[in-house]
């Protein structure tokens, strides 16, 4: 398929021509059916010409484009229903019937705050214009309502409060919540390309709208996204923080698969300068080598790593119900374990150039030797709980 998007240096149009070209160039084949050849991005830097030819023989169509934050009202309308008109007249001319999609806000409901919206206007005549060019030629309509959207590539200080947020915590910029119990119904970019890309096989969502009610139905004149997150801006913003004091606790917040924490973690690293791109990790360091912690989670336990210098044995204790894993990444050890009361070792020899995972078990005292000469020893340990120095659960007592 032929993808014409317009609008396609603006936040949602970014992320769905790159999404795009990775379908076109066999990078994203977990969409099954979908196939691209071509994509033609037209945006304000395009030509007539540009869009007479791309219109002359695309196969779909995403108008992206619009105003959102005009020096005047009046380019509202000349922005949003003006070049729809356009866009229209274009395919029109060429009597290409290929489907259309048209992103449109829940502005346009004019309903609530919303109503006395220029924007929501502009949006509404450009919604009006699409669904009676598909009555007038039985083309596809694809009208989609919006709301706040959010993800990487998105301009703050513009109109996603997310975006700015997301930024001035990210780069220690001041900012102001008027109100922290207002809620958001909330769009992550890449669930919207993902409908989008669906709609290139019949695969989109129809609803009828009564105001910002959205009712799903197979026949509905309209689109929308079936996954979303409600959420103040209160909550947002303390999520932001605990996510900018990782790099000082260590704890990954508690991000399920899914949710909205893990999209919102996602689009808050996209803002890091490079100054907090790369931090520091407390080391702490013996004539034995180091231990360092590297990250602790919430209900999962921690990953750290030790270096152990040549010919040095670590360890040398058990846990009541702590348990962990040894994995040798890089040189050559000896891992021994013994019940305690019982005589009987366990020995594994391991190294990195076969790595493997083994058990330190609860009630078994245990220990690691750097079997090399020469070489420092690099282990990956992961235990079930932080560590708890009120309560560390080890006990010293050698294998041997």
């Amino acid at each position: 398929m032929k993808i014409l998007v317009t609008g396609a240096k603006g936040f949602v149009g970014k992320n769905l021509c790159a999404q795009l070209k990775n379908i076109r160039d066999g990078k994203a084949r977990f969409y099954g059916d979908v196939t691209v050849s071509e994509v033609f991005e037209y945006d304000l830097d395009s030509s007539a010409e540009d869009l007479d030819r791309w219109c002359s023989c695309c196969d779909f169509v995403f108008n992206l484009a619009g105003v959102n934050r005009p020096k005047d009202n009046s380019e509202f309308m000349e922005g949003n229903f003006g070049f729809a008109s356009t866009l229209l007249d274009t395919l029109r001319k060429h009597g290409n019937k290929c489907p259309v999609m048209l992103s449109s806000s829940q502005q346009a409901s004019l309903t609530g705050r919303f109503g006395n919206s220029e924007y929501g206007r502009s949006k509404k005549a450009g919604e009006d214009l699409f669904l009676r060019y598909g009555d007038e030629t039985g083309a596809k309509v694809l009208v989609y309502r919006f709301p706040n959207l959010f993800g990487k590539w998105c301009r703050p200080n513009y109109n996603s409060a997310v975006a700015t947020f997301c930024n001035a915590v990210a780069n220690d910029l001041p900012y102001t919540v008027n109100d922290p119990t207002v809620e958001l119904e909330l769009l992550y970019i890449d669930d919207l390309v993902d409908e989008m890309i669906g709609c290139l096989k019949g695969r989109e969502h129809r609803c009828e709208f009564d105001g910002l009610g959205v009712f799903p139905t197979e026949k509905g004149r309209y689109c929308y996204v079936p996954v979303t997150h409600k959420v103040t801006l209160g909550r947002i913003v303390d999520l932001l923080h605990q996510f900018e004091g990782q790099r000082s606790s260590l704890v990954m917040p508690s991000i399920p698969s899914g949710s909205f924490e893990k999209k919102l973690y996602s689009t808050f690293l996209s803002y890091l300068p490079q100054s907090k791109t790369a931090f520091d990790l407390k080391m702490n360091v013996d004539e034995r080598g180091s231990f360092t912690e590297l990250l602790k989670t919430l209900d999962c336990g921690q990953f750290s790593v030790n270096v152990s210098k040549p010919g040095i044995t670590k360890g040398q204790h058990w846990h009541n119900s702590k348990w962990e894993f040894f994995i040798v990444v890089s040189g050559k050890a000896l891992i021994q374990e013994r019940k305690i009361g019982s005589d009987s070792v366990m020995n594994f020899e391991v190294s990195g150039e076969k790595i493997q995972a083994v058990h330190m078990l609860p009630g078994y005292t245990h220990n690691i030797i750097n079997l090399s000469d020469t070489e420092p020893l690099v282990t990956l340990m992961w235990a079930n709980e932080q560590f708890d120095l009120g309560r560390p659960d080890t006990y010293f007592e050698p294998v041997e």
